[in-house]
């Protein structure tokens, strides 16, 4: 049974070594990275276990702009008490447990909470042959992002929860 819940700094290792099995290395969050985000933001950076063991994640800091810049991969702060845009700067489900349904637990998960929290939208970047997967989850395609993060191209999706 998949189990959701609040990050903690023992799960770092294993929120490691599953982004990189998800990732190419220029676009994967290092562990530093990780760090900061379970400081700074363990209120939007969640979990998901099976049989105690982590299978997924998805993360992302509240912020004043309708769109993620490049700039949040390097500099994320606290999330406000109510309001702003959930992003999702990542989620990344382990291969083995890959088209069950755990991204989408994940998001939901997310959602959730945001919507708790009086957040006006989530807001993520992604890449083409992810736009589909995003708007059956009723996110809806912005277009192409200015985003240069790992030289991809990545496009701007977002879910308004008003």
């Amino acid at each position: 049974m998949l189990r959701i819940r609040n990050v903690t700094m023992s799960d770092l290792p294993d929120l490691v070594i599953i982004e990189h099995l998800c990732f190419p290395i220029e676009e994967a969050a290092t562990e530093t990275a990780f760090i900061r985000r379970i400081q700074l933001i363990p209120d939007s950076f969640f979990v998901a276990e099976e049989e105690g063991v982590i299978v997924g994640l998805v993360n992302g800091p509240v912020i004043e702009d309708p769109f993620i810049t490049d700039e949040l991969f390097l500099n994320i702060k606290k999330n406000p008490e109510f309001g702003g845009h959930q992003t999702v700067l990542g989620v990344a489900v382990t291969p083995h447990f890959q088209t069950r349904g755990v991204a989408t637990a994940l998001l939901t998960h997310l959602e959730k909470e945001a919507i708790s929290k009086k957040r006006v939208s989530i807001t993520l970047t992604c890449k083409e042959e992810l736009i589909q997967f995003y708007e059956n989850l009723g996110y809806r395609n912005r277009g192409v992002s200015k985003s240069e993060h790992a030289g991809v191209t990545w496009y701007n999706m977002s879910k308004s929860l008003s």
